[in-house]
């Protein structure tokens, strides 16, 4: 029996992720109180991602670099840099300026290996609490799917939404039975969201 609800609510997890896969919206749709648009904006750097640092023709300062939790990168005669909350390209005219101390027109290319702080985080009543990665556009409605889905006492009108902004921390309320119903789209997540399902 224990079972049988296991796979029940994961192919009820399953339908929901289908009917909310990435397609076209209608200027028509309803407002929301966040963001309902997939990505706006390029990829920021956050902490624990992996770059290789390319410098044209200078082996000895092309380096492979993972951001440290203080946000920074240590390159060759530059030393410290400020990398998170910067696009790849921000941070290449960065390292740009500070290398022309050193070295005559550096040509430098910021390169993402591995990009670890894309993930939002789900906890509370769902089963399967924990960290998500992003690759791509993730709404909440997929990001609970990967979670396993919700538990039986799950309060799905009052999903809250954790994200740090340039004013400090935010919360925005989602109504996932609205979004099912198709009275609300569903809000699109952003690195370091945290979902709380109560």
């Amino acid at each position: 029996m224990k079972h049988s609800a296991s796979a029940m609510r994961l192919a009820a997890a399953a339908a929901v992720l289908a009917a909310f896969l990435p397609r076209g919206l209608s200027a028509a749709d309803p407002p929301s109180r966040a963001d309902t648009s997939p990505f706006s904006g390029e990829y920021r750097l956050g902490a624990g991602d992996k770059l290789r640092v390319e410098v044209y023709k200078d082996t000895q300062v092309s380096q492979s670099v993972q951001i440290r939790p203080d946000g920074k990168i240590t390159l060759p005669l530059v030393g410290d840099i400020e990398a998170t909350d910067r696009t790849p390209l921000e941070l290449r005219d960065q390292i740009t300026k500070s290398l022309r101390e050193y070295i005559t027109n550096p040509v430098v290319t910021v390169i993402v290996v591995e990009a670890l702080s894309a993930q939002v985080f789900v906890t509370g009543e769902v089963a399967k609490s924990g960290p998500v990665p992003i690759h791509g556009p993730l709404n909440i409605v997929q990001a609970i799917a990967m979670a396993g889905g919700f538990n039986e006492w799950a309060r799905k009108k009052d999903i809250r939404i954790l994200r740090q902004g340039p004013n400090g921390m935010q919360t925005i309320h989602f109504n996932y039975e609205d979004a099912i119903d198709g009275e609300a789209r569903p809000v699109y997540l952003k690195a370091g969201d945290t979902i709380i399902v109560k």
